[in-house]
């Protein structure tokens, strides 16, 4: 399969090369390797793992450019199926559970659908790990800066917030879905590393406030 993955892989990495940093090609490499990480740990089959985690974010420019009337994972689910198969793979059994692990990694599915197998829960927890910790962090406050959001906010201004607004801090994104992120991890090594990864995430905050409210000192 190695030659395969390799053709996937090209594709993938020409398809987000206009993607901004929250979802480029380094974002999918992160995500690979915490999917080869859970994978091991939890026994999964790794070649499913491996060829989903690249292809699990190739619908999101559809999604980007109008501003998410697009479910990326929903779109990407069917246009993974063409790019495995034009990689050269004819398992249809197996394009079939790579597609299912991509439709289903998003946090917020529109259809309701959650991972079913045990090789989808990695990969949604792969790409969860992913959003939180510092990089976590660094891509939040890199989304928010995109839109020209504010440096930080108060919890009250956050949450009355609407998205793409000034007030859609990195902040806002850790109170309204970050800090969350750990109970709805699929896995017992993702719900651990996310676990400690919001940790991380709350004392930065926490500090962030107080160097911004001057109660630092």
């Amino acid at each position: 399969m190695k030659q395969f993955f390799s053709r996937v892989e090209a594709e993938v990495r020409r398809a987000l090369t206009a993607v901004p940093a929250c979802h480029d090609w380094d974002h999918t490499e992160r995500v690979l390797r915490n999917a080869r990480h859970l994978a091991r740990v939890e026994g999964a089959d790794a070649t499913v793992v491996e060829f989903a985690a690249v292809l699990h974010d190739i619908g999101r420019p559809r999604e980007l450019a109008d501003r998410g009337k697009t479910c990326h994972a929903e779109f990407g689910a069917r246009l993974a199926r063409g790019v495995l198969e034009a990689a050269g793979i004819s398992d249809v059994a197996f394009i079939e559970h790579v597609a299912a692990c991509v439709r289903t990694h998003r946090y917020r599915s529109r259809n309701g659908e959650m991972p079913a197998t045990l090789e989808s829960k990695v990969v949604f927890d792969a790409d969860k790990l992913d959003s939180l910790g510092a990089v976590g962090i660094g891509r939040a406050f890199h989304f928010a800066g995109r839109f020209g959001a504010r440096l930080h906010n108060t919890a009250a201004e956050a949450l009355a917030s609407d998205s793409y607004s000034t007030e859609d801090t990195a902040f806002r994104e850790y109170l309204v879905k970050l800090r969350k992120v750990p109970g709805c991890m699929l896995t017992d090594e993702g719900r651990r590393l996310a676990v400690r990864r919001r940790r991380f995430m709350d004392d930065f905050f926490e500090q962030l406030a107080r160097e911004v409210e001057g109660s630092d000192f």
